[in-house]
Order: C-alpha cells, then sequence, then structure tokens
C-alpha cells in the first residue's frame, strides 16, 4: 500500500486507513484481530481509534491486538479525546484532555500516540487552551503529532493560528462533499491534511442498497440503520447508479471505484475505512490497485457535485 505524508508534515501513513468504530459492535475481536493482520500485510499502517468508539468498547479490543497481534512500531495510531463516555456534552479542557490522553495510553499500553485530535469544538473552553494542551501532548512526548476532527473550516483556521495541526478529519465521500466548501480550502491554505472518514457512505456507495435492505447489512441494525437511510434518496441512488457504471466499465467493483475517488482527492492523506467484517475488509484491500482514469473521475464529479 503506497504512503503519504500528512499536510506539509513529515507524518507518513497509508493512503488507506484502518477504522474502528465498528468494533466491539459490529466487528468482533477475532474478525478485528484478522483485519489488523490483513491490512498489516498489505502494508497498511495508519490504524484510527478513540476512547468513544463502541463506548470504549474499540479501545480495549486495539489494546489487546497490541500487546498479541499488531506490533505497535508498525503502526501509525490515531486517536483523539474531547468526547467522554456516559457524559453528556464534550469537554475539551486542559484538565479533561490530558486525562482522557493518558488514560488512552495506558490502556492501549504504549507511552505515545502518532496523532492524536482533539475530537469536536468546544464552545466552552478558549482555543488557546485547546492549543495548549495540544502543544503540551507533543512537548512531553505524549503525541508525535496533533490535529482536530469534525471542525468546520473557520473553526480550523482558528485553530491552526495557535496550534501546529498538521491533520483534520471529516467525512468525505461522493455522497458528502461538504467539506469541499470552507474545510477542505482551509486545511490546504494551513497545510493541513485531511483523513476523509465514512468514505463509502455507510457502505451505501458499495450499491448494496440499491435493490433494498439487506437483512444482514449495516442499514438493517439498530445501530446503522439511521445513518444509512440518510443516504437513501432519489439524488444519492443516481450517484451510487454512476458508480456501478464506473465499476462495470473497468471491471472492478463499486466499492474501489468510490474509495479511489476520495482517495485521490486534492489534500486527503488517508480515506479511512472501517469494515464489517473480512470480507468486506478484503475488498477494501483489493481497492488500492484501483487508479481511476481521469475521464471517469470527472464524470463521477459532475453527477456528484
Amino acid at each position: 500500500m503506497r504512503q503519504r505524508t500528512v499536510g506539509t508534515s513529515g507524518l507518513r501513513v497509508s493512503r488507506v486507513g484502518l477504522g474502528t468504530m465498528a468494533w466491539g459492535r459490529d466487528t468482533d475481536g477475532d474478525e478485528a484481530a484478522a483485519q489488523v493482520l490483513g491490512f498489516m500485510e498489505s502494508g497498511g499502517t495508519l490504524v484510527d481509534s478513540s476512547p468513544f468508539y463502541g463506548g470504549g468498547t474499540a479501545q480495549r479490543i486495539l489494546a489487546e491486538l497490541l500487546s498479541d497481534v499488531a506490533p505497535r512500531a508498525e503502526l501509525v495510531l490515531s486517536s483523539s479525546g474531547g468526547i467522554h463516555c456516559g457524559r453528556d456534552g464534550v469537554d475539551c479542557s486542559r484538565r479533561a484532555l490530558i486525562a482522557q490522553l493518558d488514560a488512552t495510553l495506558r490502556e492501549l499500553g504504549t507511552d505515545h500516540l502518532d496523532l492524536w485530535q482533539v475530537a469536536t469544538w468546544d464552545p466552552m473552553t478558549p482555543v488557546e487552551e485547546v492549543a495548549s494542551a495540544l502543544e503540551y501532548a507533543t512537548s512531553t512526548g505524549r503525541a508525535r503529532y496533533v490535529g482536530a476532527r469534525g471542525y468546520l473550516g473557520w473553526q480550523l483556521a482558528t485553530a491552526a493560528a495557535s496550534a501546529d495541526l498538521v491533520a483534520t478529519q471529516a467525512e468525505y465521500s461522493l455522497l458528502a462533499r461538504g467539506v469541499e466548501d470552507e474545510l477542505l480550502p482551509a486545511a490546504l491554505h494551513h497545510g493541513v491534511g485531511l483523513l476523509a472518514a465514512v468514505p463509502l457512505a455507510g457502505g451505501v456507495l458499495t450499491g448494496k442498497y440499491r435493490d433494498g435492505i439487506p437483512a444482514d447489512s449495516r442499514g438493517a441494525s439498530e445501530t446503522g440503520a439511521e445513518s444509512v437511510a440518510a443516504y437513501l434518496t432519489d439524488a444519492t441512488a443516481r450517484v451510487v447508479d454512476a458508480v456501478v457504471t464506473a465499476a462495470d466499465g473497468l471491471g472492478a467493483s463499486p466499492l474501489a471505484v468510490a474509495l479511489a475517488w476520495v482517495r485521490d482527492r486534492p489534500g486527503v492523506a488517508s480515506a479511512i475505512v472501517g469494515a464489517r467484517d473480512y470480507a468486506q475488509h478484503t475488498g477494501v484491500l483489493a481497492a488500492e490497485e484501483l487508479e481511476l482514469p481521469a475521464a471517469i473521475a470527472a464524470a463521477l464529479d459532475d453527477v456528484s457535485a
């Protein structure tokens, strides 16, 4: 798997990252282990987690894998802080952020994260205080690089003026291109790399929902039904049809086409995909081989604009 630098920093990550949001919810420990092993064998390095994925279950599974399956030195570990399980709202105060970072390091059994990101904008905490917490994390060696998740364009620009951010993470796909309005231009201006989350739009861009909702799909589950349903409109159906048509012409899967499109957009450092099972994960890894012809990429741009 090819590697890229994140923004203008020297941090190198695989251009497809392994997401863990479904771990402990749709994906058990054995499946997670198989995913990590396959990911590493393919040359993947970036593994994205968070203490609030699965109410903390995802991070506990990752901790077990780091001790038994996955050599820590071969992975680029990304996590975040600011959202707290079992509590209402967010808390990005210096006290809360550093406490959560230390708890994450203890649970994962590592002395540092390669990338640590503030999980959301906190209107109750001054941006200078958030920046000081990020600076403390890097100066003490707890994090090698820092970034932000879920920020709007103006929020990223404001934070970048006070902190040495290298990454921002946000949803980006053929069905969710809102980041192109303000966030992505701000990231490019400040030398911040974009980690594209949910690049397959909850699996909708794979074409699996064209004829209904499969019983074994995320869209049929209690945890995923609402998020998938948001994509099932007439407008998005036209985009999915275009992806399937392109895949047929290229002899590739719709998954590969949709992933290749977002993976290679300007400013994207890595596209983070969280598969539910190993079969889906294998399809994600196979997509690494696909490079979209310029004409097809342009056609997908037009139909999804």
